[in-house]
């Protein structure tokens, strides 16, 4: 290979002269976890060959290997430097350092062994040496750090370069995703006081089921199968709940439910969508390039998607002017569309879309809003994470059009908290509340049809009214 004389004349390259190049910060790699002897030579030795590995490699030429004999020649070349380090290394030692300086030259350094871990859903970096994870709802604070507030940036920037986006103090605020879907969001100084902040939003590759949700105790299965024929009958959807509480992984489930011969358009602002339908079309909004220019709303993308032919219009979640042309495509034909938007009760999330068209700079009288979400919006669904790590849907609600210049709603069903047991897990029940929603027969007429019994509420335990 010419980028590092390899292969054949590897071994005469390393021991030989180093080529003359330009100076090269190298990369940082994470401090020693434990202030001891052995543990900080491991670290010495590591910088070591990482600037060795810098002044030997020809960057230019990696760059246009196919990457797996690139990671391929990168290993080589690692395994080589180390049998020649003159400190004494022991076999875990040595596999050991070569994964982290993999990690460091191939990957996101300190964080590639939480991204490989499929239990992981978050990982919080709030701060250099302060990296937390959530696994199965519960936060935990984790030993990985980096070695300092530049080496966390680099890799901040190495995410955001990827996806075409930067950051920098005029940006000091991105989102972006990872090459496998998982979302990012970064922000630095001068928007932060202790050094950079980074979030990952890890993407999930087995797409959770309406099953696994029924057996982790976030629906029931009656629950279940009104969702379903909410799906097939074409009834408009807004998903609501606060930060977590699994409204994208709910949105997924349910976009499964829609038939094949149905075109979809999905417009997200960091694609995490994951339809598994053959017809469809997925748009994702664009940030201002460094001049400010070039910036492509999810409003314009909204707006041009429904001269696009599409059956159902799906938007990763409305945040802002969006929701009037989301509204409109629901309203105009194009049932069966879905949405998320954040907030903590189904009655709040219609508050919500009315305060993001009050502020969209178009005039429109209250009522004529009102009238506006009551005729697109069939149902809403509340989510919550509770302090369990469960997440439910704790209501499932239809609207029923207007009364005396309100949004009028009615729960079908709802989880009724009853208290925390020693362990700390949420106790409660899903009961339906005896309403039989006026969408049963528009789903009969779609061929998902629900027996009334679902919707008969349970009896009440001895002792309560």
């Amino acid at each position: 290979m010419g980028w590092l004389e390899y292969n054949k004349k590897i071994t005469k390259t390393l021991k030989g002269p180093k080529p003359v190049r330009k100076e090269s910060k190298p990369l940082e790699v994470a401090p020693p976890r434990q202030d001891d002897g052995r543990e900080t030579r491991l670290y010495e030795v590591k910088r070591r060959v990482h600037h060795c590995l810098l002044e030997r490699l020809d960057l230019s030429q990696l760059e246009e290997l196919d990457e797996k004999l690139r990671a391929k020649e990168i290993r080589q070349a690692i395994s080589m430097l180390l049998e020649e380090e003159k400190e004494p290394l022991n076999m875990r030692e040595r596999a050991r350092l070569a994964r982290e300086m993999e990690f460091e030259i191939l990957g996101l350094g300190p964080l590639e062994p939480l991204l490989l871990d499929p239990t992981i859903s978050d990982i919080l970096v709030n701060r250099y040496n302060q990296v937390y994870v959530e696994r199965q709802g519960r936060l935990e604070l984790t030993d990985v750090r980096f070695q300092d507030n530049d080496h966390l940036l680099k890799i901040i920037n190495k995410i955001v370069s990827n996806v075409g986006r930067r950051i920098d103090e005029f940006v000091p605020m991105v989102d972006a995703r990872l090459p496998d879907g998982s979302r990012v969001n970064a922000i630095i100084s001068p928007l932060t006081l202790d050094g950079c902040m980074l979030c990952i939003r890890r993407f999930s590759v087995q797409r959770p089921s309406l099953e696994d949700l029924i057996d982790k105790g976030s629906l029931t299965a009656e629950i279940g199968e009104t969702l379903k024929a909410i799906a097939v009958g074409k009834l408009n959807v807004l998903i609501s709940g606060g930060t977590g509480a699994g409204k994208t992984t709910l949105l997924n489930i349910l976009s499964g439910y829609i038939p094949a011969t149905e075109r979809i358009i999905t417009i997200e602002d960091a694609a995490e969508l994951q339809l598994q339908q053959e017809h469809v079309c997925r748009l994702e909004t664009r940030a201002a390039n460094i001049e400010g220019k070039g910036e492509v709303t999810q409003r314009e993308l909204v707006k041009n998607c429904l001269r696009m032919r599409p059956d159902r219009v799906i938007v990763g979640e409305v945040r802002g002017a969006e929701v009037i042309d989301m509204l409109t495509a629901m309203n105009t034909g194009h049932e069966g569309s879905m949405t998320t938007v954040h907030a903590n009760a189904a009655r709040d999330a219609l508050l919500r879309l009315e305060t993001m068209i009050s502020l969209s700079g178009i005039t429109i009288q209250e009522k004529a809003m009102r009238q506006m979400i009551s005729s697109s919006l069939n149902v809403v669904i509340q989510l919550v994470r509770h302090s369990d790590g469960v997440r439910r849907m704790v209501a499932l609600a239809e609207i029923t059009g207007m009364e005396s210049g309100v949004i009028s709603m009615q729960d079908i069903f709802v989880f009724e908290r009853q208290g925390i047991d020693e362990q700390g897990q949420v106790l409660g029940r899903f009961v339906a509340t005896g309403v039989r929603p006026r969408f049963v027969e528009r789903c009969r007429l779609f061929g998902a049809p629900l027996p009334d019994g679902i919707f008969v509420p349970p009896p009440r335990p001895l002792g309560r009214n």
